[in-house]
């Protein structure tokens, strides 16, 4: 699998989430970014497990993604990371990266890999990012699929 292309297709699977009207769209990138404007999906760590399966058949990447929310008012912006950590609901961003499973027998993420999964959520609290303080949380992604690719 081509790490570039993976996190560049899960920010792409994470932007079909729908936030409540009056909010906004989701900003989501592959890559950490310089600077955020909320509310902000990112791609950010990776973990690489080589050779889960003998003659390089399978890798496993363990993504480490974050959302960040906003930083004006607590409430708000927790109710809108709440909305975005369900786990179904237009916003849920469970439901829109599983979307991109595809259907049963399909590679994920448009051919990239086998299979991905939103394993689970973890650290919602404060984030400082470039000077800023923003209310976010990460998700723990994994993704499966040929390591000689």
């Amino acid at each position: 699998m081509q790490i570039s292309l993976v996190r560049d297709a899960i920010a792409d699977a994470a932007r079909v989430v729908q936030l409540p009207t009056g909010i906004g769209k989701l900003t989501c990138t592959g890559y950490v970014p310089d600077s955020v404007v909320t509310p902000c999906f990112f791609v950010a760590e990776v973990d690489v497990t080589f050779d889960r399966t003998m003659g390089r058949g399978m890798d496993e990447l363990s993504f480490t993604c974050r959302v960040l929310a906003g930083r004006a008012d607590d409430r708000s912006a927790q109710r809108i990371l709440d909305a975005l950590l369900s786990g179904a609901g237009e916003a849920s961003l469970k439901q829109a990266l599983e979307a991109a499973r595809g259907a049963p027998g399909q590679a994920a993420l448009g051919g990239l890999a086998d299979d991905l999964r939103l394993e689970r959520v973890q650290g919602y609290r404060w984030y400082e990012h470039q000077g800023s303080s923003f209310v976010g949380a990460e998700l723990a992604v994994k993704v499966i699929g040929d390591g000689s690719t």
